[in-house]
């Protein structure tokens, strides 16, 4: 029985030793994970704001092995609201066009506060629910 309580104690630290080794991704070492996703996050945030005047309801970061992936739930836009009565065409095109200067204006602020070395960033957002996944593929070192 000690035995088994000894092994579990060595994998609990085993683990813990793995969590906190420094992590090489791109040009980037992270220290802490959940501080560079909080960063992460708090960047998109600042992308939403500057864009279109507020943040996200709910927005996640994860992070696995090189690809970040975002869950967002963006808010509606009053304007976007109106635009999808009286020219839904218009607006399918401004969701376009917003969404391309969303995934340039993010790729630009995370190079430049994280020095991420980004290979590939991939966005679709769904207008009628306001969702939107955010995948961004991080070229190896």
């Amino acid at each position: 029985m000690l035995f088994i309580v000894y092994l579990c104690i060595i994998y609990r630290v085993e683990r813990l030793i793995v969590r906190n080794m420094l992590m090489r991704v791109g040009s980037l070492t992270l220290l802490d994970s959940n501080e560079s996703k909080k960063r992460m996050c708090q960047i998109y945030n600042e992308v939403s704001k500057e864009l279109f005047g507020f943040g996200t309801t709910l927005l996640r970061a994860t992070v696995e092995n090189n690809i970040v992936t975002f869950v967002a739930k963006h808010r509606r836009s009053p304007r976007s609201a109106a635009l999808e009565v009286e020219a839904p065409g218009l607006k399918l095109e401004v969701d376009f066009r917003m969404s391309m200067l969303y995934k340039k204006r993010l790729r630009e602020k995370l190079i430049e506060d994280m020095e991420l070395d980004i290979e590939a960033l991939l966005r679709d957002y769904d207008a009628a629910t306001q969702w939107a996944i955010t995948n961004i593929i991080l070229k190896e070192s």
